[in-house]
C-alpha cells in the first residue's frame, strides 16, 4: 500500500507536468465559444475528457501491442523510412493539427485591425464543436501520460485515481489560466508559439515512435529537458520585451509632453 501511495503521487506529479501544454490549448481553444459559455465548456470538456482517458486506459491495458504493431512503412531508403502504429499516426495527427492551429491564430492577428472586435469576434463555434476539440486533443495529450503510467505500475486503481485527480486539477486551474491570458492579452501571442512548439515537439515524438528517417538522417524526439528550456527562453525574452517597450514608450510620452509645453 505505501508504495502504490507513492507512485500515486509520482504519477499525479507526472499528470501534471504533463498537462502544462494541454491546459493551454484547452484556454486558447475555448475562447472560440461564445463570451458566457467559455468556462462552461472547459470544465465540461475536461471532466468528459476524464472520463475518455480511463477507458481509453484499460483499452490500452487490453489492445497495447495492436497499437504497437506497424500499419504503414515508408519503403524509400535514404529518401523516407519509416513503419508507422496507430500510436505514432495518433500522434503525428495531433502534433499536425496543433501547428495548423497555432499558426492560423498568429496569422489571424498579424491581420486584424481592430483587436477588441476582430479577435474576440474570430473563429467563434459552437459549444459541442469546441468541447468536442478540446475532448480529442485532450485525448492525444494523454497517450504519454497513460504509457508513462503503465510502465511506473500495473495496478489499475492506482492509475485511474491518478487520472481523475490530474483531471480535476485542471478543471481548477482551467479558469484561472484563461482569465490570466484574458487580463494580460500581450501573453496570447507567447501561448500561440509555447503551443508551437508543442506540436513541433508531437511531431518528432510522432517520427522517432515511427522509427522514420529522411534523407538518411532519423528523426529524434524533443526532450522535455529542451521543451522546458525553451519555454523558459520564450518567457524571460517576452518579460525583458514588455519592460523595454513600456521605457520606450514612457520616454516617448515624456518628449511628447515637452514638446507640447514648448
Amino acid at each position: 500500500m505505501v508504495e502504490n501511495i507513492f507512485t500515486l503521487l509520482m504519477l499525479i506529479l507526472l499528470q501534471i507536468v504533463l498537462g502544462f501544454d494541454n491546459l493551454l490549448y484547452i484556454s486558447l481553444e475555448s475562447k472560440n465559444a461564445p463570451a458566457d459559455k467559455q468556462s462552461y465548456v472547459r470544465k465540461v470538456g475536461i471532466l468528459l475528457a476524464i472520463v475518455f482517458r480511463i477507458a481509453l486506459l484499460f483499452i490500452l491495458l487490453e489492445v497495447i501491442s495492436y497499437f504497437q504493431d506497424p500499419i504503414i512503412h515508408l519503403p524509400w531508403v535514404d529518401v523516407a523510412e519509416g513503419h508507422f502504429n496507430i500510436h505514432s499516426l495518433i500522434v503525428l495527427g495531433g502534433g499536425v493539427f496543433i501547428i495548423y492551429t497555432a499558426m492560423k491564430e498568429i496569422w489571424h492577428m498579424i491581420g486584424i485591425h481592430k483587436v477588441d472586435t476582430d479577435v474576440e469576434d474570430h473563429g467563434k463555434g459552437s459549444v459541442a464543436k469546441v468541447i468536442t476539440m478540446i475532448i480529442i486533443m485532450n485525448l492525444v495529450f494523454s497517450f504519454d501520460s497513460i504509457l508513462s503510467a503503465m510502465a511506473l505500475t500495473s495496478v489499475k486503481w492506482v492509475m485511474a485515481t491518478a487520472i481523475i485527480a490530474g483531471g480535476l486539477l485542471m478543471i481548477w486551474l482551467a479558469d484561472k489560466v484563461s482569465n490570466f491570458l484574458a487580463k494580460n492579452r500581450m501573453y496570447e501571442v507567447l501561448g500561440l508559439f509555447i503551443l508551437f512548439i508543442v506540436g513541433v515537439m508531437l511531431l518528432t515524438e510522432g517520427g522517432h515512435l515511427a522509427h522514420l528517417k529522411l534523407l538518411g538522417n532519423e528523426i529524434t524526439p524533443m526532450s522535455k529537458t529542451t521543451f522546458y528550456f525553451v519555454i523558459a527562453i520564450l518567457v524571460v525574452t517576452d518579460i525583458v520585451q514588455g519592460r523595454y517597450q513600456k521605457k520606450l514608450m514612457a520616454e516617448q510620452e515624456e518628449l511628447q509632453d515637452g514638446k507640447d509645453q514648448n
